[in-house]
């Protein structure tokens, strides 16, 4: 009795054991995913003198608001590049996950005698492509979008990998209730809104975070098809444009109103980084549990 006792109490004590190690090492993991953001958020309110003498530090030494009062000059076009981008990213994320759910929820039919040569002109782009200047020639040639903001919202919409990840989360589901569905009467359209679409939620959340994170960073598109007459372009060309100004400003010999030396690259880059990035911090948190899971499955499906 005293053995089975002892036993259970050294089980206790290696189950507490492996926990705090477990505790500890997410937490020192999570610390340093922390500080780098931190560091560029006090960096982007110190003086570029203090950055130059001091180098990078996670609090301001010289609190300065200076490039944040650069990166903000006009409220009004960067309010207006906020407005593009959200709109471009809710748009494309939401066309581009039924896109894409239909398209692996397809390949994945045993029925379908056809997935086998669609799949293999999917994946076959992972490996070849035609280039930019095909790429551009069609996109203003023959669609027509030169400065167009379905030039930026179009290309992002579909994604081989994510297409690979939805069809194995797809896999997952038994094919049986998609028979049992039909024999009750109903369609293919309607067995996969009212039936696939709520068992991969996980994989949607994932699939969803990844489309919106390629919207939200898009700048190369919209500097290829959106010119700088357009008025208000989306959020990273945007801060691109002030820090390539900002750039030659400080490199010219002729300044209106600041001394090109007195320029502070390295705090606007922390700046424009923070006012990129924040929105997606915060959104993170909401879908990390159903992230974690779409990618545990994909792996181990794929």
């Amino acid at each position: 009795m005293e053995t089975n006792v002892a036993r259970h109490r050294g089980a206790d004590l290696s189950s507490i054991s492996v926990r705090v190690f477990g505790y500890v090492l997410i937490s020192v993991l999570a610390i340093c995913c922390l500080v780098p953001f931190l560091m560029v958020l006090g960096t982007s309110f110190t003086s570029e003198q203090s950055i130059t003498l001091n180098g990078y530090n996670l609090w301001p030494r010289e609190f300065s608001l200076f490039a944040n009062k650069i990166v903000f000059e006009n409220p009004r076009l960067i309010v207006g590049s906020y407005i593009v981008t959200i709109g471009i990213t809710v748009v494309g994320t939401a066309v581009g996950l039924f896109i894409v759910a239909m398209t692996g929820y397809a390949l994945q039919r045993p029925d379908f005698m056809s997935r086998n040569g669609i799949s293999f002109f999917i994946y076959f782009t992972t490996l070849f492509q035609g280039g930019v200047v095909p790429f551009y020639i069609i996109m203003t040639q023959w669609f027509q979008l030169k400065d167009n903001y379905l030039a930026v919202l179009l290309p992002g919409l579909m994604s081989p990998f994510l297409i690979i990840m939805m069809k194995s989360f797809v896999k997952s589901i038994p094919h049986a209730i998609t028979e049992s569905a039909k024999m009750d009467g109903a369609g293919d359209f309607t067995i996969f809104v009212k039936l696939i679409l709520p068992m991969t939620v996980p994989a949607l959340a994932t699939i969803g975070l990844f489309i919106a994170l390629g919207y939200w960073n898009e700048w190369y598109n919209a500097m290829l098809f959106l010119s700088p007459d357009l008025e208000y372009r989306p959020l990273q060309l945007f801060l691109y444009n002030v820090i390539t100004s900002a750039d030659f400003i400080r490199s010219s010999s002729v300044s209106s109103n600041i001394q090109p030396r007195d320029m502070p690259m390295e705090s606007m880059k922390m700046a424009t980084a923070v006012v990129a990035t924040g929105p997606v911090i915060l959104l993170y948190p909401l879908v990390q549990r159903f992230f974690i899971q779409g990618i545990t499955v994909g792996a181990v499906k794929g």
